[in-house]
């Protein structure tokens, strides 16, 4: 398709019909996010309720699986639906991904626990997992194609950045319900039975969110592509069997969705663990200054989505991709500073050493985190300094050698697993955290930030600028990647390099970042992850990524 496909349509102020769309799809896809997100927010009770009884290797077997649920088959939905939508419709299929979402969450709710019905409860829990994490990787293209193909030529870019609030929203949603319930029944009757009712709630929330979009029309493109008999027979083959097509979900992938993911979840997501596991800020304020940040932010996605509408795509989603590798590092080092301005004292004052032979420090790449790291004391000693955040320094020891931790002048040894087994093994590790961690409070290292030593506005600030560089890159994603494919096979094409992009690169960001973490001693060098991959994007989409905002997107 060429940069400028003819005389472009009649540009228009939107419509009554238009507006509805809008609605009506934004509306839709928040409550699929909020479906998505409460399994994350209720994780330990949803654990104790179905993982409790099983033995470990069943339990790692099935952690894997809620990890792949949620992550690893959102492409596979892509490929599914995406299909689906470019032989039926896109209406009739995003209706479909809402319903099989809204259905899976519900019954998550009037599931039975692992005491009830045993095995069959994790396992029929993964199942509708799989089916949340499907239907999720069909929803967005479609309702990003549903939207932009109702939009007049001009507006795509403002009108589909209504759909990229909506995972914000979504998360709002889901920790303003939870949070209300937990508050209004209290801790114990929600422990017990209470973490249901979110579940169970959103099957009104549901048939709202159908009713709405059972209103709308068939989007015309679609339509007139029906009535023209012109729609693809065999949309995956077209899509990804043609190198005409296939390099440019390609180009989509590389020169702007990776970029973009990364992004996304180093200043969504990556930023609240930072603050919790690194610079050991109380969860519930982290989660505020999270929240503040977000609600600052979020009407940006709208702005840029409509300045990309004068302008272009291509250079507001690279520059924010290019601002991104060029200020993560100083940025997340002022925010060390405003979080926890007494874990920089201690780590210049009483600076950590691990000596180890390093044929025995694994990479600690655990997505799912059932690992223990405990198989070599250099693992012993490194998994539990990165789990608390502590910044150290290597130093290669000859093989053979047990693991040592130098806090300032005070030195420990590791346990060495090879001298000790069983229940001693366990005892001789816990014995060894706790008197590290008793030398490094000694040096000055905090448990936890002090409350009134945050700079509050300061942290905010850093927050918002991560969530500013969100938006630039997310608000005109979609349009984008709706006018980089032919009608024909648009859902199929852009749904594909949108959940690839943001399912795996995106999504294993935090463990990735926090396995080098933990392999080098830096906290702060799991950032290289997002720098290295948005820095790509940017190569990439300079080359090869052509500005689209002008193409007519009916044919």
């Amino acid at each position: 398709m060429s940069e400028d496909a003819g005389v472009l349509p009649k540009h228009h102020v939107a419509t009554q019909s238009e507006k509805k769309v809008i609605t009506a799809s934004s509306l839709g896809t928040v409550f699929e996010w909020y479906d998505f997100y409460l399994y994350g927010l209720l994780a330990t009770h949803i654990s104790k309720v179905f993982f409790s009884g099983v033995n470990e290797t069943t339990g790692f077997i099935l952690a894997l699986g809620a990890f792949a649920a949620g992550f690893a088959v959102r492409p596979f939905g892509a490929l599914v639906f995406g299909r689906v939508g470019d032989l039926v419709g896109r209406k009739n299929t995003f209706l479909v991904t809402m319903g099989i979402m809204g259905l899976s969450t519900f019954a998550v709710g009037l599931l039975p626990g692992y005491e009830s019905i045993g095995v069959a409860a994790p396992i029929i829990l993964i199942f509708l997992r799989i089916l949340q994490g499907l239907a999720l990787g069909g929803e967005y293209g479609g309702a990003a194609t549903y939207v932009a193909e109702h939009a007049p030529n001009n507006r795509r870019g403002l009108y589909t950045s209504f759909i990229q609030i909506t995972a914000t929203f979504g998360l709002f949603a889901a920790l303003l319900v939870v949070i209300g319930i937990r508050t209004s029944m209290g801790e114990e009757s929600f422990s017990a039975w209470g973490w249901r009712l979110p579940f169970l709630i959103s099957i009104l929330l549901l048939g709202v969110s159908l009713w709405i979009r059972m209103q709308l029309n068939e989007s015309p493109v679609f339509q007139k592509m029906k009535e023209e008999g012109t729609t693809s027979k065999a949309p995956l083959t077209e899509a990804f069997g043609r190198w005409s097509n296939a390099k440019w979900v390609l180009i989509a992938l590389f020169g702007a969705v990776t970029g973009q993911a990364v992004v996304w979840y180093t200043g969504q997501f990556y930023a609240l663990f930072y603050l919790e596991k690194i610079l050991k800020v109380d969860g519930a304020q982290a989660n505020i200054l999270i929240a503040i940040a977000l609600l600052l932010g979020t009407p940006f996605f709208v702005l840029f989505g409509w300045l990309s509408d004068k302008i272009g795509r291509k250079y507001i989603i690279l520059g924010g991709c290019a601002l991104a590798a060029l200020t993560y590092f100083p940025a997340f080092n002022a925010l060390s500073k405003a979080a926890n301005p007494a874990l920089g004292t201690a780590t210049i004052n009483a600076p950590v050493t691990v000596t180890a032979d390093p044929n025995e420090c694994s990479v600690q790449f655990d997505p799912i985190g059932r690992n223990r790291f405990d198989s070599t004391s250099c693992d012993i000693a490194k998994a539990w300094l990165a789990k608390n955040g502590i910044d150290y320094r290597n130093v290669e020891a000859p093989a053979g050698t047990v693991a040592t931790v130098q806090v300032g002048g005070a030195s420990l040894m590791a346990p060495d697993p090879a001298e000790v087994s069983g229940e001693a093994r366990a005892a001789a590790i816990t014995a060894f955290q706790g008197e590290l961690k008793t030398t490094l409070t000694a040096a000055g290292y905090p448990d936890k930030a002090d409350p009134a030593g945050i700079n509050k506005v300061m942290v905010v600030a850093i927050l918002f600028y991560l969530v500013l560089l969100v938006t630039m890159v997310y608000g005109p994603i979609a349009a984008m990647l709706v006018e980089l494919f032919p009608s024909r096979i648009r859902y199929t094409s852009m749904s594909l390099p949108y959940h690839l992009g943001n399912g795996w690169f995106g999504g294993f960001l935090p463990t990735t970042a926090f396995a080098m973490v933990a392999a080098t001693g830096d906290v702060s060098y799991g950032l290289w992850y997002p720098v290295i991959v948005a820095t790509l994007t940017v190569v990439i989409g300079l080359i090869f990524l052509p500005e689209t905002f002008r193409r007519n997107i009916d044919d």
